[in-house]
């Protein structure tokens, strides 16, 4: 599986971002796909997941300005960044995985940048 993000930039804070995510390859089998991000010093973290079946979750210091969404036909994930506060300044992933002869295998995408300026 092969993921493609895009959609990073430069915002001042109180602004939206879109950032998208395709996939390719064996994407038949894609389970959960989701976003993560890495701040510089920190550890990468969750952002935002969701299931195949729609089923989403989203870290704390996201919930409420930021939503995921999932194409399923088009194999894109989709994350509507709102209300872009300093600390949403990281490289966001795009992850997706699926089972391989019975264990969970992750997918990364390329990472795109986004700068919240204040």
């Amino acid at each position: 599986v092969q993921l493609q993000a895009s959609g990073g930039g430069y915002v001042q804070a109180g602004g939206s971002l879109r950032l998208s995510c395709a996939a390719s390859g064996s994407i038949f089998s894609i389970n959960d796909m989701g976003w993560y991000r890495q701040a510089p010093g920190k550890q990468r973290e969750l952002v935002a997941g969701i299931t195949r079946g729609g089923t989403t979750n989203y870290a704390d210091s996201v919930k409420g300005r930021f939503t995921i969404s999932r194409d399923v036909a088009k194999n894109t994930v989709y994350l509507q960044m709102n209300s872009l506060k300093r600390e949403d300044t990281a490289v966001y992933y795009c992850n997706c995985n699926r089972v391989s002869f019975g264990e969970v295998v992750n997918f990364w995408g390329q990472g795109t940048l986004v700068t919240v300026s204040s």
